[in-house]
């Protein structure tokens, strides 16, 4: 199966929190877009696992995308070695993606920046023909590279490379993020309180959107910076 996007995030709710309306708009245009989480959020203290990844189905189903999976690897202490890279090479050959969307560079949460490597380097090594894979079924996979991979921004304020206009999907991407009902602000959760289960954080979500959409003259925008110059063909490209 090929798509057309391959968004991962190092815990269930990144994608949604980072690129949600992207997502949706590019679904929405009749793009194949998948998800692939890099851990199960086990260490996450409110909710658990098993919830989370009840949560992670009902936002999948929210947005509209093709295919969801979880690599399992460990919260908090995956790495970005061999092991770990071949695993996502195995899933980027079967998936085919032109773009990938992963984790910002850089962010408080140590896994996020950690996360955004790993999955940036899987990207270039998926292209070398000399490094041999094999699919569930035992048929050798071809070599495949993305033709470009960008990286949402997170709890850090990075200055982003491109802005995407998502006016129109910022209600589809806080109902993807209110999925996630045991992470999120909740006056009814008795669970102990996190840096982002304050009001505050889910209206930073909507200010933000609605700050980037400002800077571009639109109502909401989504950041994301690249690992290599965006192109276009005219000047007048840009709205």
């Amino acid at each position: 199966m090929r798509l057309d996007i391959l968004a991962f995030g190092a815990h269930p709710d990144d994608v949604e929190l980072g690129a949600a309306g992207t997502l949706a708009k590019e679904i929405a245009a009749g793009k194949t877009v998948g998800i692939v989480d890099l851990t199960g959020g086990e260490l996450g203290t409110r909710g658990s696992e098993s919830i989370r990844n009840q949560e992670a189905g009902h936002a999948a189903n929210i947005l509209g995308v093709t295919m969801r999976h979880n690599m399992r690897f460990e919260d908090g202490f995956f790495k970005n070695d061999r092991e770990h890279q071949m695993a996502l090479i195995k899933v980027l050959r079967a998936y085919q993606p032109k773009l990938v969307i992963c984790n910002a560079i850089r962010d408080r949460h140590i896994d996020h920046g950690k996360g955004s490597q790993l999955v940036s380097d899987a990207c270039f090594l998926s292209g070398l023909s000399k490094i041999e894979t094999k699919d569930d079924s035992g048929q050798t996979q071809e070599a495949w590279r993305p033709d470009r991979v960008y990286h949402y921004i997170q709890w850090h304020h990075i200055q982003p490379d491109i802005v995407v206009d998502i006016t129109g999907f910022m209600d589809v991407k806080m109902a993807a993020v209110g999925a996630y009902k045991s992470q999120f602000y909740d006056p009814k959760n008795k669970a102990p309180n996190t840096a982002i289960s304050s009001p505050n954080f889910l209206n930073s979500v909507q200010y933000r959107a609605a700050d980037l959409g400002r800077i571009i003259g639109t109502d909401f925008g989504e950041g994301f910076t690249v690992e290599r110059f965006p192109a276009v063909e005219s000047l007048f490209d840009f709205i």
